[in-house]
């Protein structure tokens, strides 16, 4: 009984209670938990040192990692001094000192996984907290079978439960361990994968479709490779999925062909790059900058701020306009209207000086005042102007002409017209509702006539 590892450790403990043996162990378990301390907060100073600071994925499970420093260390220092001692005494305060020490690695552990794989941009996944429970829940119950000594009696009784699943005999304990087979390989891949897309982010030699391309792909690859690998290990032949992949190509035929066709939708637009990350694009009515390229949708968002989701098909079948797609400026025109008593020429002249100074307004085309045309008010006035970046947008800039224009029309006395209108009242009566009539150019003639011929 005394040789099996974690078994009956209370019993142990409670035998070797008020002899020596217990106060050496509480000093070696003390010193190991110190150095281990010691070692996790130099080793912690060096990794935050190293750390990317800019992606936010990486802090936020780096968090749970440096959590998992210490009992790592301990359990590491405590297993090699129980080692140690175990030759000369009963190390039963040791060997239950190992059992919250390994778990609570193991949890610390889990948790800078999951973080880095339901995790995007710093915000947490919904699933994040549903595994982390769970993984919580899993490892306190297997610490408290361990440290019970009835792990084995478990394992035996999951093995006895028996059951059927179509031809193939399980039990309890082989489900079990399948699903937890299958479990541990998905979540290696997808933690394969987020690293695969943090180090392909972080390269400056590709270009921004060409990352997200390969991000999916890799992680594609690497959940399906997970999966083979998990159903070979539950013992399940893989050629069944001959079958399943018959029957997914007839459902991609008829119910999802949609959803297949923005998925493919979404791989051409990555690989021809008509379509990057931070464009200015305008579809059916929708105008705005790309944000994000997901499988099944191209986050668009608009100059007011609201995000607008549309399917990756719409960017292949319809008419897409890319405002930044090679020329990233963009012509601009001000219509402003001046007296017929002012100085045309000297008001065209302080609309090319309106310009002057005005960020992002270009030189080089070098703005241009025109007489556009003759108005029943004034004479018409245009102005036109390049601006860098047009797809950042242009009304803060033309306000900032607009202002320039006012400023300088005042100081100089240029006159800016408003509509002006003459009323007419005949022989000094006003007209009545029924008498107001627009008369025709005879009839004025003719009460023209009558007006001038003597009583």
């Amino acid at each position: 009984m005394e040789d099996r590892d974690f078994s009956h450790l209370f019993g142990g403990l409670i035998r070797d209670f008020g002899e020596p043996a217990v106060i050496w162990q509480a000093f070696v378990l003390l010193g190991s938990l110190v150095i281990a301390w010691w070692l996790a907060r130099i080793l912690r100073r060096q990794l935050d040192a190293r750390r990317q600071s800019r992606f936010e994925a990486l802090r936020f499970g780096a968090e749970s990692l440096n959590k998992a420093l210490f009992p790592l260390l301990g359990t590491v220092l405590v297993s090699i001094a129980q080692l140690v001692m175990s030759r000369f005494m009963h190390t039963g305060v040791l060997r239950l000192a190992l059992v919250p020490l390994l778990g609570i690695t193991v949890i610390y552990t889990m948790f800078y996984v999951a973080r880095r794989v339901f995790s995007r941009g710093g915000e947490a996944h919904a699933l994040l907290f549903l595994f982390e429970k769970v993984v919580t829940t899993l490892v306190w119950v297997a610490m408290l079978l361990t440290v019970l000594g009835i792990q084995e009696d478990v394992v035996r009784w999951m093995g006895s439960v028996r059951f059927n699943f179509a031809n193939a005999h399980m039990t309890l304990l082989s489900l079990a361990s399948g699903a937890l087979w299958v479990c541990v390989t998905l979540i290696v891949a997808l933690w394969a994968g987020a690293s695969l897309e943090d180090r392909l982010m972080r390269s400056r030699s590709l270009d921004a479709n060409v990352k997200v391309v390969l991000a999916r792909v890799g992680r594609a690859l690497m959940i399906l490779a997970a999966i083979l690998i998990s159903l070979s290990i539950v013992g399940i032949d893989v050629t069944v999925l001959g079958v399943f992949g018959g029957a997914l190509g007839v459902g991609l035929g008829f119910g999802l062909q949609k959803i297949a066709s923005n998925y493919v939708s979404g791989f051409i637009i990555l690989l021809d790059r008509s379509v990057r990350l931070g464009d200015m694009i305008s579809v059916s009515n929708y105008q705005g900058t790309v944000t994000q390229i997901r499988t099944r949708y191209t986050i668009v968002r608009g100059l007011d701020g609201i995000e607008t989701l549309i399917p990756n098909e719409k960017l292949i079948t319809d008419v897409v306009q890319n405002h930044s797609s090679y020329l990233t400026r963009g012509n601009a025109k001000v219509a402003v209207q001046v007296s017929y008593r002012s100085d045309v020429d000297l008001a065209m002249t302080l609309l090319v000086e309106a310009t002057q100074d005005v960020e992002r307004v270009l030189q080089d085309p070098a703005p241009a005042a025109l007489l556009a045309s003759f108005g029943t008010d004034g004479i018409n006035l245009e102005l036109s102007f390049w601006i860098e970046d047009a797809a950042k947008g242009t009304g803060g800039v033309k306000s900032q002409v607009n202002r320039n224009i006012w400023r300088l029309f005042s100081a100089h006395g240029i006159e800016i017209p408003f509509a002006q209108r003459e009323i007419r009242i005949i022989d000094g009566v006003p007209l009545t509702p029924a008498d107001a009539v627009i008369p025709t150019a005879a009839g004025d003639a003719a009460k023209a006539g009558d007006r001038q011929s003597p009583d």
